[in-house]
C-alpha cells in the first residue's frame, strides 16, 4: 500500500472544530499505515492545499482559492449541502464506509422488527393489562419497502429479505437484487408498502417525494420510517395523514432543521418516534481508512472511488 511522493501532501481539514479532536489521531494512523507523508491541518495557505476531507457545513464554501485542489474528500454520505457549489471543480467524492452501512442496516432492521412485532404496545403498555391474542404476521407475510436502492438502501433491501420479509424496493435505474422485488414506479411500491423505509439521496426530484397524493396512495394504517433525508417527507402531509390514521407511525431520525427545534410538533406526537441522526453515524477510524485509501490512490494515477456524479446529485 506504499505510495511513491517526492514530497508530503498538505490536506486540509475543514469540519467544524469537535470534528478535528475526533479525527486527528485516526486519519494520521490511517495516513500512516496507507504509506502517505502528509501534514494534515486544519489551517493551511489555500495555494499549499492538495485534498480537502470536508465537512458541508464547514466555514470553507469557496474553492476557487485553492489552485492546487486535487480533490474533496466528504465526510458524510450526504453531499446535497455541497454538489451544487460551482467554486468546486474539483473531484467530489462521497463517504462510502462499511461501518457507516453496517450501522444504518442495524438501525433499519431494528425499526422495521420493531414496528413489524408490534413491540410497543408491550413495552409502552405495563399497566396491568394482559394483551393476549395480538399475534403479528411472519415477516413472509408483512411487506416492507425500501425507496433508494443505492449503497445503504440495497445493504437494508438484503439485511430484511434475509429476515424473510417480502421486500419490495424503487430506484431510478432497474436493481436485480435477489429476494426483492423492483418496482420502477414509486406509486406501484407505495401501495404496497406495510412498512416504508426512506434511503433516497436529496435531489430535485426527491424533494416532498412523499407529500399528500403520494402518502395517501399508502395502505391504511402504513408505518414510514425515514433516516435517508428529512425534506424527502412533506411535513404537514404527514402531520395530516397521521391525525386520520392512514399513516399509523413515523419514526424519524432526519429533519429539515436539526436539531428538531423544541416546539416543533413532531416531538410531542403520540405517533412520531424523534431519533437524533444517529442512523448512520460516521465513526472516525474506519472513515479516516477510506478517506486515505482515496488519497493514496489518487496519488498512485488510480480512480477515486466513490465520485459524485454532478449531474444526478449523488
Amino acid at each position: 500500500m506504499s505510495t511513491a511522493q517526492d514530497k508530503p501532501l498538505n490536506i486540509l481539514f475543514a469540519a467544524k472544530q469537535e470534528r478535528w479532536a475526533q479525527y486527528e489521531q485516526p486519519l494520521k494512523t490511517a495516513f500512516d499505515a496507507f504509506g502517505l507523508i502528509a501534514h494534515l491541518a486544519t489551517d493551511i495557505a489555500p495555494e499549499e492545499v492538495d485534498y480537502i476531507v470536508y465537512a458541508p457545513n464547514s466555514p470553507v464554501q469557496d474553492f476557487s482559492v485553492f489552485p492546487e485542489l486535487k480533490a474533496v474528500l466528504n465526510l458524510w454520505a450526504g453531499v446535497e449541502d455541497v454538489v451544487g457549489n460551482r467554486t468546486l471543480t474539483a473531484p467530489l467524492c462521497r463517504m462510502v464506509d462499511p461501518s457507516l452501512t453496517d450501522g444504518m442496516v442495524e438501525w433499519v432492521t431494528g425499526h422495521v422488527l420493531r414496528h413489524h412485532l408490534g413491540m410497543d404496545s408491550h413495552i409502552l403498555g405495563q399497566d396491568g393489562v394482559w394483551r393476549a391474542g395480538i399475534v403479528p404476521p411472519l415477516a413472509q407475510d408483512r411487506k416492507v419497502v425500501v425507496l433508494g436502492l443505492g449503497e445503504l438502501g440495497l445493504a437494508c433491501a438484503r439485511s430484511l429479505a434475509a429476515l424473510k420479509f417480502d421486500v419490495h424496493g424503487w430506484s431510478r435505474s432497474k436493481k436485480e437484487i435477489q429476494g426483492v422485488t423492483h418496482h420502477t414506479e414509486v406509486d406501484n411500491a407505495l401501495a404496497v408498502a406495510e412498512i416504508i423505509v426512506l434511503l433516497l439521496p436529496l435531489t430535485p426530484e426527491t424533494t416532498n417525494l412523499l407529500d399528500a397524493r403520494r402518502l395517501g396512495v399508502l395502505p391504511e394504517g402504513a408505518v414510514i420510517i425515514n433516516p435517508g433525508r428529512g425534506p424527502l417527507i412533506d411535513d404537514d402531509a404527514l402531520l395530516a395523514a397521521l391525525a386520520t390514521g392512514h399513516v399509523a407511525h413515523a419514526t424519524l431520525d432526519v429533519f429539515r432543521q436539526e436539531p428538531l427545534p423544541k416546539g416543533h410538533p413532531f416531538w410531542a406526537h403520540p405517533n412520531v418516534t424523534v431519533t437524533p441522526h444517529i442512523a448512520s453515524e460516521t465513526r472516525a477510524v474506519s472513515a479516516s481508512r477510506v478517506i486515505a485509501e482515496n488519497i493514496r490512490r489518487s496519488e498512485n494515477g488510480l480512480p477515486l472511488l466513490h465520485v459524485v456524479d454532478r449531474t444526478a446529485g449523488y
